[in-house]
């Protein structure tokens, strides 16, 4: 006799479950040391159009989290090896799974068990026995909510790749965003900023130049001194990135650093001449990485500074009042060889 059911696949630990042919709603992965309820779940929710991963206990469902990439996990808070408390705090710890639906599922119905699964950062608590209408609601409901935040990752992904493109429109600049990234993330560790500011440090050296993309290519590749004309043209970039990125709620901490990674503390800088304080502490350290990795970078109109000569005219900023002495300080300190020099 023919098999005609959902389509089986082995996946060393985990099984993965297709449901039937046809656009893919969901992703969802069922967590659960009990074959009986494993086989529950699936039926239910295979029944209601979603694909359907199975982990038999917390440390295959980690593993099965980060291969398969669901859109909601439902977890047995009472499993083998790591509990579902414990499997839920480290997703929920995570960047790259924080914001993914987790539900716990228990036997346990009492107050201090909810207020667990709401310490351990969970979406939804269920006790069992779940009523198959509310399990299928939950997971519909909690996958509409991880397709709203994808959309907005992928529309600040797609952010990301003009800003890559518009880089790569002068090969003097190339890698310059990747470079900036990763020292501005560097040097926020140094100065102790929290983990929503590094995120925001990390996609800001990415997108601080976004809007060069209103720039002419006659301005921005000109190989030689920009005319006033052109100067105040280049300035313009950094409200037209951040006009960009206005509608996404996603990058609204990203903003701050490409309206304000030009400004300096002496109000010397665009496009709003922001002194001390008004300058974003993002702002300014995008804005130190910004100088340093420019000077050291070959333009048309000159050849790449030493790293020597970059800082000592990085120093010569700072003492002019540009830049926080302390947080020069410390980026030079995180760049390699090991400087002699200091912020005096």
């Amino acid at each position: 006799m023919a098999w005609h059911g959902p389509r089986r696949r082995f996946a060393e630990d985990v099984l993965v479950i297709d449901s039937s042919p046809g656009t893919r709603r969901s992703r969802v992965l069922i967590a659960d040391d009990r074959e009986s309820i494993r086989a529950l779940f699936h039926r239910l929710l295979s029944e209601d159009g979603h694909d359907v991963v199975l982990a038999p206990d917390g440390a295959s469902a980690l593993a099965a989290v980060h291969r398969h990439r669901p859109d909601v996990i439902l977890l047995d808070v009472a499993m083998p090896l790591i509990n579902g408390l414990e499997v839920c705090r480290q997703l929920k710890a995570d960047p790259e799974t924080r914001l993914t639906p987790v539900v716990l599922v228990s036997g346990q119905s009492e107050l201090i068990d909810r207020l667990n699964g709401i310490e351990a950062s969970a979406n939804e608590y269920l006790s069992k026995p779940v009523h198959p209408h509310e399990l299928c609601a939950r997971v519909r409901s909690l996958s509409r909510v991880k397709h709203l935040i994808d959309a907005l990752d992928s529309a600040e992904a797609a952010f990301v790749a003009l800003a890559l493109t518009i880089e790569a429109r002068d090969p003097y600049t190339n890698g310059h965003c990747e470079r900036l990234s990763r020292t501005a993330v560097s040097l926020g560790r140094v100065l102790g900023v929290g983990d929503e500011d590094l995120h925001a440090l990390r996609r800001g050296g990415y997108l601080h130049d976004i809007g060069k993309v209103g720039v002419p290519d006659s301005v921005l590749l000109k190989p030689g001194p920009l005319t006033p004309e052109e100067a105040a043209i280049m300035r313009r970039h950094p409200e037209i990135g951040d006009s960009l990125c206005a509608p996404l709620q996603s990058l609204r901490s990203v903003r701050p650093i490409i309206l304000c990674h030009h400004e300096r503390l002496d109000g010397s800088g665009y496009p709003a001449g922001l002194r001390g304080d008004e300058v974003p502490l993002l702002a300014q350290i995008v804005g130190i990485v910004d100088v340093y990795d420019a000077l050291t970078s070959r333009r048309p109109y000159r050849e790449a500074l030493s790293h020597d000569k970059a800082v000592r005219f990085l120093l010569e900023e700072t003492h002019a009042g540009h830049f926080n002495p302390a947080y020069v300080e410390a980026f030079l300190e995180t760049l390699e060889p090991a400087l002699t020099l200091t912020v005096q």
